[in-house]
């Protein structure tokens, strides 16, 4: 298979040209390595040849590594990754270098690298490794180092070359933040040379007049220094203390890569060039062999693409939405038609009175000023969208609508009444949808005359930022309208998980054991800093108690209220000191974020400045406290334990959901993987064993179920034993 072809021209330029057959984008392959090098060598002994451009066939240059190169090296142990990698820098150091004498770092070729669109990971690692480089005038292009947000960094010399070109705080955000940007905000940061209107033209034209010194990297000049200055220089001192601060500050530690990757550009930068390749390919080796990259690079890579690609969807004609109708313009709603308008969909946003309907429209007229401002948007871009909403009272305009997603009122009454009023309307095939993130979807279908129509589409708030939609099938719920759902959540750019119908479905039924444990314990006399300090050092986003907070504690006790109404004696007894806080927190209004007050104190803007230093009077303090240890297990079996009874019932389907629906819904530890990787890092007869421990000491809630029991005893991992498939 042929992925880089060579073709040299009458002026002495030869185009290789990356072209990866039967894909959209590039990826490197082994083969297409081979291919390259080959190609480079064949044009470096040419004497015909003046110089090389390095292009693509494609609208981008490459979409990054072939993650099937590093699962082959994985398999060849930390040997076979650190030659792997170290067989690419020799390549791209081949490009560098150009066939110069090593002595006078004269006499080498000119190679430029001429981007027709989006340029990651490796897409960009070849083209820092080239002299110069072009860029189409693309603004939809986006070029940038993301290995990070998957678990890894750039390991093809990426990290190197960016900090030897850009400084270490210049290059922290594409490297410790995966930021990509277009092509003129690439060139201005100095991540690519030039834009040009035909990259190819104008990368021929540098190259037949490129001289010695427009060759020799900076780097591998006589005299170099590190912008911002390397770590023993006084100024870079600083910066390395700053970065490191930083980092921490931000991870907490939990991400491996992260600690990996600013270890490799400290040690890399007090050395030459050539030993920092083989340190940044050393701690890039870490980082594979790390059982962190791995699960992060399946649950944030492999399964989000595969799940939003539809790998759950049912055999259905394509169900794209054409007019939606959301009824109810509160935030969610406001959010919703939002999203959706963005999507090119036509909007009847509906409310009781003109009023709260163009107040939910005005939602979208403020996100889109704030986006001018910013110059992410233009005014004639943002009345291109608002226009496809309508804001109305009127029931009517929804007779052509297709899909209707209500996001009313939680209240089964109001839900029902809202249903019958629009199915008196829409077409008889119309779908209907109902945002709710509690109340049961097969209970509220009871309203509706065609029940196979009826689902549930729990968005997570607020809508515009969070990138998870939960679909729930009731008991009668039809394929049509699982299609239905997860087309629309295709349209509006999001990822979907399907579950069943149970009470709280996946997600809620999984974080609020998380928000109970935490609360349980600053009622058992647990410090509540270190409940939520455990919470952070295991990667959550933030602690259980803060996120009570942001959720509103009027919240947690109208739950638990309806929780304990709906089990009645099932309700678990051990739940009772969570609700005597909550609910001595609701008696003196401590509502949480929303009132300025919560188990965090908020100034007048609503910044928070500490914990409650009243919280202490309401539950007692142990003069001992708990090993840091013991408090993140409970915080996180409380989680997986649910995630692992939810596929135990049926309710989870697919542990791909399980793990991608745990990181983008709530947040859970995203080194991890999610919920079935991290029993999978634990492996199954620890877990259970933990799990016993824990259940003795805290009690029946941290019982081992009974499928990770026989997994413990039959040696198995759930994606060993369930793997891409249905655990159906």
């Amino acid at each position: 298979m042929t992925e880089f072809t060579m073709t040299k021209d009458a002026d002495g330029v030869a185009i290789i040209t990356w072209d990866l057959p039967g894909k959209s984008m590039n990826v490197l392959t082994l083969t297409g390595a081979e291919q390259l090098d080959a190609a480079v060598t064949d044009a470096l002994a040419d004497e015909a040849v003046k110089g090389i451009v390095i292009t693509s066939a494609k609208d981008s240059f490459a979409a990054g590594m072939d993650l099937n190169v590093l699962a082959g090296m994985k398999e060849q142990g930390a040997e076979g990754v650190f030659d792997g990698v170290m067989s690419l820098h020799h390549m791209l150091r081949k490009i560098e270098r150009a066939g110069m004498d090593p002595k006078t770092l004269k006499g080498g070729k000119p190679i430029a690298a001429a981007l027709p669109g989006t340029a990651m990971g490796i897409g960009l690692e070849l083209p820092l490794a080239c002299h110069r480089i072009f860029a189409a005038d693309n603004p939809k292009a986006r070029i940038g180092l993301p290995e990070i947000m998957v678990g890894i960094f750039p390991g093809s010399g990426g990290t190197t070359r960016l900090v030897r070109k850009l400084g270490v705080m210049g290059a922290s955000q594409y490297l410790l933040q995966g930021k990509s940007v277009d092509p003129k905000a690439a060139q201005k940061a100095g991540l690519i040379d030039e834009v040009a209107a035909d990259p190819v033209a104008a990368a021929k034209d540098w190259v037949l007049k490129a001289t010695d010194a427009d060759i020799l990297k900076p780097w591998d000049a006589k005299g170099y220094k590190m912008p911002g200055g390397a770590p023993y220089h006084p100024a870079g001192f600083q910066t390395f203390v700053g970065a490191n601060a930083m980092v921490n500050g931000q991870t907490w530690g939990a991400f491996p890569a992260a600690k990996a990757l600013l270890s490799a550009v400290y040690e890399g930068a007090m050395v030459p060039f050539d030993t920092a390749l083989k340190i940044e390919a050393r701690w890039f080796t870490n980082v594979i062999m790390n059982p962190s990259s791995g699960a992060m690079i399946r649950s944030l890579f492999l399964n989000k693409e595969a799940l939003e690609k539809g790998a759950n969807r049912p055999d259905a004609p394509d169900q794209k939405v054409k007019k939606l109708g959301v009824i109810g313009a509160g935030m969610m709603g406001a959010g919703i038609a939002l999203v959706s308008a963005q999507a090119g969909i036509e909007v009847v946003l509906i409310d009781q009175k003109q009023e709260a309907a163009d107040k939910g429209k005005a939602y979208a007229e403020s996100y889109f000023d704030k986006g001018i401002k910013r110059g992410k948007s233009t005014p004639e871009k943002a009345q291109a969208i608002l226009s496809k909403i309508t804001a109305t009272t009127d029931y009517s305009l929804l007779s052509d609508a297709d899909l209707i997603i209500e996001a009313v009122f939680e209240d089964v009454g109001v839900k029902a009444e809202v249903t019958k009023a629009v199915e008196a309307v829409v077409p008889e095939d119309c779908i209907f949808a109902t945002n709710t993130s509690t109340l049961p979807i097969s209970d509220l279908a009871k309203a509706s005359k065609r029940a196979e129509q009826f689902i549930g589409i729990h968005f997570f708030s607020p809508v515009e930022k969070m990138a998870l939609v939960e679909i729930i099938k009731g008991r009668e719920t039809g394929n049509r309208a699982v299609a239905k759902a997860l087309d629309y959540v295709r349209q509006i750019r999001k990822t979907p998980i399907v579950v069943n119908d149970a009470r709280f479905f996946y997600a809620n039924r999984c974080i609020i054991p998380y928000l109970n444990e935490g609360a349980r314990m600053v009622a058992e006399g647990v410090s509540p800093a270190l409940v939520d300090n455990a919470a952070r050092l295991l990667g959550m986003p933030v602690g259980p108690l803060q996120l009570i907070d942001e959720t509103s504690i009027d919240l947690a006790v109208k739950i638990a209220k309806a929780t304990k109404a709906a089990l009645g004696d099932k309700y678990p007894a051990d739940n009772k000191p969570v609700d005597d806080l909550m609910v001595a927190l609701y008696d003196q209004g401590r509502l949480g974020r929303k009132s300025n007050a919560g188990f965090y104190s908020y100034d007048e803007k609503g910044k928070r400045t500490g914990l409650w230093e009243g919280l202490s009077g309401l539950t007692p303090t142990l003069d001992e406290q708990p090993d840091v240890t013991e408090v993140q297990h409970r915080l996180m079996f409380a989680q997986v334990l649910e995630a692992v009874r939810a596929l135990e019932e049926g309710v989870l389907e697919d542990i791909r959901e399980g793990d991608v629906g745990a990181i983008l819904g709530w947040g859970f530890a995203p080194w991890s993987g999610g919920p079935f990787s991290w029993l999978d890092i634990l492996g199954a007869p620890y877990a259970a064993e933990r799990c016993d421990q824990l259940a003795q000491k805290f009690g029946p809630r941290f019982n081992c179920p009974d499928l990770l029991r026989e997994m413990a005893a039959k040696g198995q991992s759930f994606y060993g034993r369930f793997g891409d498939q249905k655990a159906a």
